[in-house]
């Protein structure tokens, strides 16, 4: 049994998932160290006859899904993996050589109960991140660099820093214990919504396990230049309240959600002259994004 079962989960993305194999391929690592498993999340064809060779060709197990969705596409890798720990790595993030060697050290070191580590998420820029870009919304699109080490909620790292669904391994049976990944939260199609990462973390946190971010583990994320825009940017963040929203009522937050929700109601209207006005100056490009967060999460409270 290797110690580590690697997963990729890929929809219709094969030159993303190339890179990626050959990434794992050029690992330091001792041979059998890992377990590679593909899942392909209902990809259709020509994508999926691709995904299947790249997988055959890298020596990797493949999983085929016949409905598309992030967390299922998780579920049913975890389903199928034999090691005591998993590893998620996205189809478009490339791991550095000494990623597998430097996250079984971390695993072997971590305290006891610990559930989760996660490393760092370097960008691969597709195109120049534009100039409006609000520095506080890097962060939608999987980005997270910061270089030390430390134990999630107690203080050691700084705020929002914690494991990224790009690069994040669990204990297995921990994450099988509590569910796996919420069917409700997670990329499924064109929709951008999230939050499954954050709910499993959670979950661990509140069963007493450690979670864990080390920034010495380290992939490198293509950002896709079609991801580069006003309307994504707008669109994502919009989808990341719904998610914060479905989040907070599925960890039994109903109360602060209500809350939170009226608060983000009387935001959003305050914000709507800025909205009709359409000015394309960078503080109205911001004030616009946060204020489609704010409607997207009284959607979400109001989402069964």
């Amino acid at each position: 049994m290797p110690p580590l079962s690697v997963i990729l989960c890929t929809h219709d993305r094969p030159g993303y998932l190339e890179a990626c194999l050959a990434g794992l391929a050029g690992q330091d690592c001792a041979a059998g160290t890992f377990e590679a498993i593909v899942v392909d999340s209902a990809s259709p064809e020509p994508g999926a006859s691709r995904i299947a060779a790249l997988a055959a060709a890298a020596g990797a197990r493949l999983v085929r899904c016949s409905e598309p969705g992030l967390s299922l596409a998780r579920n049913e890798g975890l389903a199928v993996a034999a090691a005591p720990w998993v590893a998620y790595l996205d189809d478009d993030a490339v791991p550095e050589p000494a990623w597998a060697s430097t996250l079984v050290s971390a695993i072997a070191r971590a305290p006891a109960g610990t559930g989760c580590i996660g490393g760092r998420i370097l960008p691969h820029w597709e195109a120049p991140l534009p100039p409006w870009w609000p520095e506080d919304a890097v962060g939608t699109l999987t980005v997270i660099e910061h270089e030390g080490a430390g134990l999630v909620g107690d203080g050691s790292l700084p705020a929002g820093v914690e494991p990224y669904g790009a690069n994040m391994a669990f204990e297995a049976a921990g994450l099988r214990g509590i569910g796996g990944f919420p069917l409700d939260l997670g990329r499924v199609g064109e929709k951008l919504i999230s939050g499954e990462e954050a709910f499993v973390i959670r979950r661990l946190i509140a069963a007493g396990r450690a979670v864990i971010y080390d920034g010495a583990i380290t992939v490198h994320h293509s950002i896709q230049a079609k991801r580069l825009t006003r309307e994504w940017l707008y669109a994502r963040l919009y989808w990341q309240g719904v998610s914060e929203a479905i989040l907070a009522r599925r960890l039994g937050q109903g109360g602060a959600m209500w809350w939170k929700a009226a608060r983000m109601a009387a935001k959003a209207a305050r914000s709507l002259p800025v909205y009709l006005r359409g000015a394309d100056d960078p503080g109205a490009i911001r004030r616009r994004g946060w204020m489609l967060y704010a409607t997207g999460y009284v959607r979400g409270a109001f989402a069964r």
